[in-house]
């Protein structure tokens, strides 16, 4: 992705912010590259102001740190231990949205869900990594709004950015991700079939096996953290 000149706007800061989001989650900011306020707002053709007000939320949601000297800054770096502990929440927070949405029988699921597994083996298949992970969030996400529960999926939300930013690093990696999507449609079978003790165990099961397989493929022996007893 190559970041744009943006139009005048009055919603000028959240394009700001939105613009530099997908470059940070998508990987084209690495971490170790210093920006600037000023590189930064010539490079999208705003002034420094909105790119200022961006990068306070970028930092406030740990996706930025200072640079070295406070001159500019830099992408967080992933660490063993942070995808480690993203994984333990959202296996927590994905099991309760799949047990939710369980709660009897979900017929009127079945389709919309199928599609969505669909287009996430099709984008799997053909290598799209962009669209691979929106549609693996997609999926959770819709089990969160078949939850009905607004204030879990604002407990999730917040975490979205993190894990798309952790997906895109990881589907670089030749593996086979065949597994990811027969589990989401078991998954799914289990809510429309209102089994919500399977559909919770699913998930968490999902989400731990997600969190592992990242582990092993993105960072080295000794750079992963103990497994908690």
């Amino acid at each position: 992705m190559t970041l744009k000149t943006l139009d005048a706007t009055p919603a000028r800061v959240e394009q700001t912010y939105q613009a530099l989001l997908e470059a940070i989650v998508s990987g084209e900011f690495a971490p170790g590259v210093r920006y600037t306020q000023e590189d930064l707002a010539r490079r999208l053709g705003v002034s420094r102001q909105p790119v200022l007000q961006a990068l306070l939320v970028l930092r406030r949601q740990g996706l930025i740190l200072d640079a070295p000297g406070r001159r500019g800054v830099e992408v967080t770096p992933l660490s063993a231990a942070f995808v480690q502990h993203l994984y333990l929440v959202r296996g927590a927070l994905d099991a309760l949205a799949a047990r939710s949405a369980a709660f009897r029988p979900r017929p009127e699921l079945k389709e919309p869900g199928n599609r969505l597994i669909r287009a996430g083996r099709a984008a799997a298949a053909a290598g799209r990594i962009r669209d691979l992970v929106e549609a693996d969030l997609a999926f959770h996400r819709f089990l969160y709004e078949a939850s009905h529960n607004p204030v879990l999926a604002e407990a999730a939300e917040q975490h979205w950015h993190h894990t798309r930013r952790v997906m895109a690093a990881f589907l670089r990696q030749p593996v086979s991700l065949r597994a990811i999507w027969n589990e989401h449609q078991a998954i799914l079978n289990a809510v429309v079939r209102g089994d919500a003790r399977a559909a919770d165990r699913l998930s968490l099961e999902h989400a731990q096996g997600s969190g592992q397989l990242l582990l092993r493929h993105m960072f080295q022996p000794d750079e992963r953290p103990r497994r908690p007893a």
